[in-house]
């Protein structure tokens, strides 16, 4: 038999629901390109209704979408605008210089986001043939570092921004955690941008895709957008069965996650080993990193000791090792991992 494997790596790990193998066997499919394909009509249909938007697209990843809404705002040579941390900037491969040939403009937020006050001053204001034009400025909510931004934070920026003449994109990967955190609907975050991707396989365990939300004219050019991209599908309507799942039934359950994510941190914190952030858990994500003395240095051993155990973590960027809580880590394996801390801290500790 194969040992049971708790894997914290990410919330993409998960598999596709017993729900969503029977909707993808019984799926209606068409050709996607010809817009024939009414499993996925269908999905485009309720996600943008669950954003508030006129239409939206499916894609086959976040990277994708989040490419793509740059491809469509910006002419090549534009500035985008963006936190020096969001995954835009530091997961997506360098894909803004290659595929929308933009320049990206960052900054370093002073505290968990980045608010008006520290976009305002990156904004290019005057006609300079020297300087790039400031063509998008792109958010995150829910955060690459766990936080939420508030709603009160996104409606300043939305409407300074606008009164730019600028839009805002928003990579809402896992937007339906930040949700979820905040006590409102997916719609009350996404009045606040103009075009909005999400996750589809972070959390809420479709197999593939994420959907590009937005104006029915910007998804209109965004088609054509995802054809030049290679993101033209045809009979796709089988993985998007599984995302009506994933937005109709797994989007109610994200609070479970947070929990999951709760009970890791207290557990670490109280050891008195561990830095853990953010302080407050606010989606299914923390990180965590040595304090005490004798283990300072050690993350990467400790990677090595829990795998050893079954546990499956990244290996630390920074120092940092994140830890995801999903569907597919129960209540019962959070409880082991806590069980077993004392003793991985020690194994790693030795010399």
């Amino acid at each position: 038999m194969v040992p049971h494997t708790i894997d914290l790596r990410s919330d993409t790990v998960t598999r596709p629901t017993p729900e969503m193998r029977k909707a993808m066997e019984k799926a209606e499919v068409g050709d996607d390109v010809l817009q024939e394909d009414p499993t996925v009509n269908a999905l485009e249909a309720y996600a943008a209704e669950r954003l508030g938007k006129e239409a939206a697209l499916f894609v086959p990843s976040g990277t994708f979408g989040n490419q793509l809404a740059l491809f469509t705002h910006c002419r090549r040579g534009d500035e985008v605008i963006l936190s020096d941390q969001c995954h835009i900037v530091q997961h997506e491969a360098g894909a803004a210089a290659i595929i929308a040939g933009v320049q990206l403009r960052t900054l370093v937020p002073s505290g968990g986001y980045p608010v008006w006050s520290e976009i305002d001053p990156f904004i290019r204001r005057e006609e300079d043939i020297h300087c790039p034009a400031t063509g998008l400025i792109a958010l995150e909510n829910a955060l690459a570092n766990g936080d939420v931004l508030p709603l009160e934070a996104m409606a300043e920026m939305h409407r300074h921004i606008h009164a730019l003449g600028l839009p805002l994109h928003l990579d809402g990967a896992r937007l339906f955690n930040a949700a979820a955190y905040l006590g409102v609907e997916a719609k009350e975050i996404a009045q606040y941008a103009d075009s909005v991707m999400f996750c589809l396989s972070k959390g809420l365990c479709a197999p593939v895709g994420s959907m590009l939300a937005g104006s029915r004219e910007f998804v209109q050019k965004a088609r054509r957008g995802r054809k030049i991209m290679g993101g033209g599908m045809r009979q796709v309507g089988i993985l998007a069965a599984a995302g009506l799942v994933a937005l109709q039934k797994m989007t109610r359950r994200l609070d479970e996650d947070r929990k999951k994510a709760e009970l890791l941190a207290e557990s670490f914190q109280a050891s008195g080993l561990f830095a853990v952030q953010p302080e407050a858990v606010k989606i299914n994500m923390l990180f965590i990193r040595f304090k005490a003395q004798e283990y300072l240095g050690r993350e990467a051993r400790l990677v090595q000791e829990l795998k050893r155990h079954g546990i499956l973590v990244y290996p630390p960027d920074g120092g940092w090792i994140r830890l995801v809580t999903h569907h597919d880590v129960s209540f019962s394996d959070i409880a082991k991992v806590t069980l077993l801390l004392e003793q991985v801290c020690a194994e790693a500790a030795r010399p």
